[in-house]
């Protein structure tokens, strides 16, 4: 077998062929955070059916996890007993090809080896986190993985291939062949097809364009884009799991690794997004002012722009921040924020993908939406390698019906 830098083939499970794919298929489960008639409408799409909302947990419900993860466990287990899912990759990737507003997005499906990660401050791994991992969010989704006999993936790992010399050309070679499937997805998701690869030639292609980016990468081939906190919940479990595991046990276990799609930072499909905050009983007047208080207390001068636009009840107030050249407006703002939220115990914040999302939950007065720009993604494998992670939330990939759904599945125990 070829080696592949930070990465494995693995046996992979897809649903069985008298499966609806489109009922199968839901979108990752850290989107539409604070929109639960997203989530009401998925399960008046999914019924009844075999479905992978069964073995997700929303993250909208993380307050309701103690009741729901018993039910993710029992579903796949019978979902493996009862012939719903089947081994079709044996030792293997899948290419993924979605399609969406934004255009065609190609992914390799694969796992990463946990042992190359890690979300240490200051560390400088192979494959590195693009944001500050907050601890206090991985105990909970610890509790669901552990226990589970698979894993799907929402995780969306990057390589910085301007020459586009791994996915798009092994996209080249099998596009025209049978794929594995093709499939609608639900609630504006596009479509999604994706091929097997398993054949040993084509397997020495990806490893050997594979190791030759990563003699350019100076040790930092691969960037978290999106599921920070899933993977470091991967590599949280893990780590538990390793210690108890005799030396022979520790290289082979399933658990080492973590399924993924490996996503080109070049895609001219992958389309940066800000994203923005929504602070829920928050006094618009007092939030505004008192930002301009704090940027201005640290020798930033703040004018009319939209650096930061605070959005409530048909006011919006922009600023530019001056003097903040090579600081993101976000590294500015994240810390106001996170001393605001201590001060005010009433006020609480959510993460919110889409501008039109966020003036939808700021119509009503008592929720501040502030909108941010996005980054330039060019400068992501830079700004990381030169600066460790960004503040947290800093950009998504794609609006948020652009984000992976889940199909694919791996055994983890």
């Amino acid at each position: 077998m070829p080696v592949f830098p930070g990465l494995a083939p693995s046996d992979i499970y897809l649903p069985a062929a008298h499966i609806d794919l489109n009922k199968w298929a839901v979108v990752a489960c850290d989107q539409f955070t604070s929109q639960i008639e997203y989530w009401q409408e998925v399960e008046k799409e999914v019924g009844d059916a075999p479905s992978t909302l069964r073995m997700i947990l929303p993250e909208i419900y993380l307050n309701e996890a103690s009741a729901n993860i018993p039910g993710i466990h029992a579903s796949m287990r019978r979902y493996l007993k009862s012939g719903v899912l089947e081994k079709k990759v044996e030792n293997g990737f899948v290419l993924t090809e979605r399609t969406t507003e934004s255009g065609v997005r190609l992914g390799l499906i694969a796992a990463i080896d946990l042992n190359a990660y890690d979300y240490t401050p200051g560390a400088k791994p192979l494959i590195r986190a693009t944001e500050g991992t907050i601890v206090e969010r991985i105990p909970v989704r610890v509790r669901i993985r552990e226990g589970a006999l698979l894993e799907s993936p929402h995780v969306m790992v990057l390589i910085d291939d301007a020459g586009k010399t791994v996915i798009e050309k092994a996209y080249e070679r099998v596009k025209d062949t049978a794929p594995l499937y093709d499939t609608p997805l639900m609630l504006n998701g596009g479509r999604l097809r994706g091929w097997a690869i398993e054949k040993t030639e084509e397997l020495k292609r990806i490893a050997s364009a594979l190791q030759a980016l990563n003699a350019k990468a100076n040790g930092f081939l691969y960037a978290v884009g999106d599921g920070n906190h899933s993977l470091a919940t991967a590599k949280a479990c893990w780590t538990r799991l390793h210690a108890k595991l005799s030396p022979e046990e520790q290289e082979t276990h399933p658990a080492r690794y973590a399924l993924t799609e490996i996503v080109n930072l070049h895609s001219d499909a992958l389309i940066f997004e800000p994203i923005h905050r929504a602070l829920f009983h928050a006094d618009y007047e007092d939030l505004v002012n008192k930002f301009a208080a704090y940027a201005e207390g640290r020798g930033f001068a703040l004018s009319e722009g939209d650096d930061v636009r605070f959005v409530a009840g048909g006011k919006e107030t922009g600023v530019s921040i001056k003097g903040a050249e090579g600081v993101l407006p976000v590294a500015i703002l994240q810390p106001f924020l996170d001393d605001y939220i201590k001060a005010n115990k009433n006020v609480e914040i959510d993460y919110i993908h889409g501008e039109d999302a966020v003036k939808s939950l700021a119509e009503n007065g008592d929720t501040t939406g502030i909108l941010l720009k996005s980054i330039d993604k060019k400068s992501l494998f830079p700004s990381i390698a030169s600066e460790g992670v960004l503040p947290r939330k800093t950009f998504s990939m794609g609006e948020a019906w652009e984000k992976r759904y889940y199909m694919e599945c791996r055994r983890i125990l």
